[in-house]
């Protein structure tokens, strides 16, 4: 079986976290493949940057990650970092999203498509203290 590695961020501004929704119509968290010799999180600064024009800032080398098959013989590690955005104003790339907002925390399960993807989101936030 095939090993892919996408990584991406659970971006946190006060209240509000940042979902984005692909061009298949989940909703989720900005992530993408490692490019070159990027780490982790590189990828993630740069992933979040180039679907939604954020920047982010990681707030630790803790990482929370899933692993599902996303097609025949491939298995996919997705390893999220918990980050704040150094800059708010939202500008999607239009070529792989739909779309991409800041919503209200305790919302986020209501909108997250996938429920690996609550999952992640349930131990972000415990692991921040905050209840979902």
């Amino acid at each position: 079986m095939d090993r892919e590695l996408s990584c991406g961020a659970i971006v946190l501004n006060g209240d509000d976290i940042l979902l984005i929704k692909s061009i298949f119509g989940h909703w989720g968290f900005p992530k993408g493949h490692k490019e070159g010799l990027e780490t982790d999180k590189q990828t993630a600064i740069r992933e979040v940057k180039e679907e939604t024009d954020i920047d982010i800032k990681i707030i630790s080398d803790v990482y929370f990650s899933n692993e599902y098959s996303s097609k025949p013989n491939v298995l996919k590690e997705v390893r999220y970092f918990i980050a704040y955005p150094i800059n708010t104003n939202i500008n999607y790339q239009v070529s792989e999203l739909t779309n991409a907002k800041w919503i209200k925390i305790e919302d986020a399960m209501d909108l997250l498509t996938y429920d690996n993807d609550k999952q992640i989101f349930i131990k972000a936030m415990l692991a921040l203290g905050k209840d979902k």
